[in-house]
């Protein structure tokens, strides 16, 4: 069972900055524009609003949460280890539920790699911070 107590939230805030921050760096100067291109919109296009930062930070909060009580469950204590098991989520639940939402919606393959990078991406940087941590 997943054991939510004494989880490190200081690790778990740490981590979560982190993804923000990546987040930003991807859908901005590493790939803004051909995300921008991949969803057939311009810049002009996107109004600016806090909501979708808002529900990002959350979002990525709760998938730090979730696999810091792993981390703990299961007795990872190593960077290597977080960093597997960050892959292993971030590839088995995140990129394949992404490659559904993909199949339906008709996203390009350079969305989807654009779109489940970046969540992949974090919860690898989340699971090596969480464990080393």
């Amino acid at each position: 069972m997943l054991d939510f107590s004494g989880l490190n939230w200081w690790a778990i805030l740490a981590a979560t900055a982190v993804a923000f921050v990546i987040g930003g760096l991807w859908y901005g100067p590493l790939f803004g524009k051909a995300w921008m291109q991949a969803l057939g919109k311009t810049e002009a296009d996107i109004e600016p609003t806090p909501t979708p930062f808002i529900i990002s930070f959350f979002t990525a909060l709760i998938t730090c949460i979730v696999l810091a009580a792993l981390i703990q469950t299961l007795g990872i204590q190593s960077l290597s280890g977080g960093l597997l098991l960050g892959a292993l989520m971030g590839l088995g639940f995140i990129a394949t539920a992404m490659a559904s939402d993909s199949a339906f919606c008709g996203w390009s393959a350079k969305l989807f790699l654009i779109q489940s990078g970046y969540r992949v991406l974090y919860s690898v940087v989340m699971g090596g911070i969480l464990a080393y941590w």
